[in-house]
């Protein structure tokens, strides 16, 4: 698939985040049988919780069956509008659906699907079926994702920082390359490999840039109407988040540190704001606020000004500090 871009185009083009997406992920690794780059870790802990989903309620049958091996109905998780998507702004897209849009690719995809049960059939032929689906995805988003989105949320909001950086500083065709390797520049337009020969002209409406921590090491693309045209990509540092445990602060800095200020400095390899490390080790703003003023005196992170926010990094000698430990 190629999409034909124009000088508005890159003006338009942005960034979002899309809870859904992650969770319909996990959700097809779990019905199986391939784990979609999805370690084992993260699968064990969540099948007897997905199995307790399945059993009470056809609609979760009713999701995979809107997919095959390589696509999926794009009204059951639409593209996403801002950064700052939470999964009631997802659930509420599908809710509101176009209804047509969404009977046509039921339709599409129940061809495709012979194996659907009767039961999960059943579902997505009745007239309240935007609103099941919507159910489903919010009885499972509570069981397998919800206490791991502020750590997802913090990596893909990490990566927004970089791409924009690396785009303000280097321009599309570098920006685009390091997105994935099927995705590149070549002659005003965007090319992504090993999809359809379709060439999609944006029209003016610029290109939704999606980073994801489940669609590792693929890519997803939205090109149908009536959404908007979206990459969804690899965020950076997604093998790192699924090969480990939630984190947990470094011995020797939490003794020198404090725990707290250990877990903070042991995360700030990669730039965050205050807000961004507050939603994801669940502190309170001004808590973290404090301790980062504190690492910063200290000479053990530096902050600089993007935007409205302040982003807060490591110095060398906060890595310093950080590498004594494996010594």
């Amino acid at each position: 698939m190629r999409f034909e871009v124009g000088a508005e185009d890159l003006l338009r083009t942005r960034f979002a985040l899309s809870p859904v997406f992650e969770l319909q992920n996990v959700m097809r690794a779990l019905s199986g049988p391939h784990n979609r780059g999805i370690p084992e870790a993260w699968l064990g802990r969540l099948r007897g919780p997905f199995a307790e989903l399945r059993a009470a309620d056809p609609a979760v049958d009713a999701v995979d069956a809107l997919h095959t091996p390589t696509a999926g109905a794009t009204f059951l998780c639409p593209p996403p509008e801002r950064i700052g998507q939470t999964i009631a702004d997802d659930l509420a897209a599908l809710r509101a659906a176009p209804a047509a849009a969404a009977r046509a690719e039921i339709e599409f995809y129940l061809g495709r699907r012979p194996d659907t049960g009767d039961a999960a059939r059943a579902v997505l032929t009745g007239a309240d079926v935007l609103e099941r689906l919507a159910g489903a995805f919010a009885a499972a988003w509570s069981a397998l994702l919800a206490a791991d989105w502020p750590r997802m949320r913090l990596l893909c909001e990490r990566d927004v920082v970089y791409r924009a950086a690396e785009l303000g500083r280097d321009g599309w065709a570098a920006a685009l390359a390091g997105l994935h390797p099927k995705v590149r520049w070549r002659d005003g337009g965007i090319d992504t490999s090993g999809r359809t020969t379709e060439s999609i002209p944006l029209g003016g409406d610029g290109l939704l840039l999606i980073p994801s921590v489940f669609i590792w090491p693929e890519i997803a693309v939205y090109g149908d109407e009536p959404w908007p045209k979206a990459i969804v990509y690899p965020a950076r540092g997604v093998a790192t988040l699924l090969e480990t445990e939630p984190v947990a602060a470094p011995e020797h800095l939490a003794a020198l540190l404090g725990r707290s200020r250990a877990l903070l400095l042991d995360s700030l390899a990669d730039a965050a704001s205050t807000s961004q490390l507050a939603r994801a080790f669940g502190m309170a703003v001004g808590a973290v606020g404090d301790h980062l003023a504190v690492l910063h005196r200290s000479g053990l992170v530096e902050r600089a000004r993007s935007g409205r926010s302040v982003l807060y990094r490591r110095t060398a000698l906060g890595d310093s500090l950080m590498a004594a430990g494996t010594k």
